[in-house]
């Protein structure tokens, strides 16, 4: 988790690999594991690779941390034959991509990006730590976060080689895929108000049961979700207060995620779920409160940077196979100084944020051999 001691050590394991493999590497002031291996002289502009450290709950472990490790070991690769190429190259270990403890995404590529609003600093984790007292309490600056953010001349364009998180290559037994666009999303926190009263003292007919609400409420979204194609969406997180077994819940929080490769299809299915929220809380006499957590358009890859992934692709065998994602990355908040690209890795029967997750040792050297051909013959838009 993002600030945990756990994300300490990982943070300080990756440095170390880091600098084993000839880069300059240190925390920045977001909490991100940054390297640097400089091209042919000091200061060139950059071609950014990475991804994210931090994990969800019960997580697998090659989501994120696969992307980071065979960077570095692209990076080792070219330290050990002494060559430098033509532009440096930074891999950065986004500290918070999964937003986990803090309920807002993409902290760390945010960040990096210079579109991370200073208000979301605010924002509190459970135990109402907010995320600029924890980085302070981390050893980190807030105040300082204006040094982590690059400039779009800074960064020739940004790629991540990361698992499939789906079951598409593995069914047209394929070990790499190339990414064509990530889905856009929108996350929302719910509450709603109602009463609290003796489980055995007050009629059903007089109830303001918040949870009987919000249960209402969640097989909507669900419903709304299976009526539009290639939208999905998910309540991941409930919590019912006062919570106990014999009083009847008088306000209940409860988060919607939901995901659509188009932006008109997800705006409409948000407005749409926000609508049938407000007309069930009236309904059963309840104060409603949706709040907009975040919002994140389609973010599509560059057509320039697929063609040279592709090209990589072929070089070691492999048929070419384009897919979207339908899980976010940090792609999505780079996007805004430079063009992006992807390449997805299989993973065993489309598994993810499980730890049943898995991959072969023969995929991951496929999926680190595609992307050092990748950095090797990288052309420059410009060039």
């Amino acid at each position: 988790m993002f600030l945990s001691p756990e994300g300490r050590a990982a943070g300080e394991a990756v440095l170390g690999w880091m600098r084993e493999a000839g880069m300059r590497a240190a925390l920045d002031p977001m909490g991100n594991a940054v390297g640097r291996y400089e091209g042919v002289r000091t200061g060139l502009p950059c071609l950014m690779l990475g991804s994210h450290l931090d994990t969800v709950r019960d997580a697998g472990r090659y989501d994120g941390m696969l992307g980071v490790i065979s960077a570095i070991e692209c990076i080792d690769v070219l330290h050990k034959k002494k060559e430098k190429l033509p532009f440096a190259i930074e891999v950065i270990g986004f500290g918070d991509e999964e937003g986990v403890r803090f309920g807002t995404t993409l902290l760390g590529s945010r960040a990096i990006a210079g579109t991370l609003d200073p208000e979301v600093l605010q924002a509190k984790d459970s135990g109402g730590t907010s995320i600029a007292q924890a980085l302070l309490q981390f050893g980190l600056n807030p105040q300082h976060l204006s040094r982590v953010r690059r400039k779009k001349s800074d960064v020739l364009a940004y790629a991540e080689l990361h698992i499939e998180q789906g079951p598409v290559l593995e069914a047209e037994g394929l070990p790499v895929g190339v990414v064509t666009a990530i889905n856009g999303f929108s996350r929302l926190r719910v509450t709603l108000r109602g009463e609290a009263g003796h489980a055995g003292t007050v009629p059903m007919s007089l109830r303001r049961d918040a949870l009987a609400a919000a249960a209402e409420c969640i097989l909507m979204v669900e419903r709304a979700a299976k009526e539009l194609p290639d939208l999905v969406a998910t309540v991941g997180r409930i919590e019912a207060k006062p919570g106990a077994i014999n009083v009847i819940p008088g306000e209940v929080q409860f988060t919607v995620d939901l995901r659509a490769p188009e932006d008109s299809a997800r705006e409409d299915a948000v407005a749409e779920v926000k609508r049938e929220i407000a007309r069930t809380a009236a309904q059963r006499k309840l104060e409603a409160r949706i709040e907009s957590l975040q919002d994140f358009g389609s973010s599509a890859c560059a057509p320039w940077l697929m063609r040279q992934l592709e090209r990589a692709v072929e070089a070691r065998g492999v048929r070419v196979r384009r897919l979207p994602s339908g899980a976010g990355h940090d792609g999505m908040a780079i996007k805004a100084i430079a063009d992006i690209a992807m390449l997805f890795v299989r993973c065993k029967g489309g598994v993810s944020h499980n730890p049943a997750e898995s991959i072969t040792e023969g995929d991951a050297a496929t999926g680190a051999a595609v992307l050092f051909d990748f950095i090797h013959d990288f052309k420059p838009l410009s060039a």
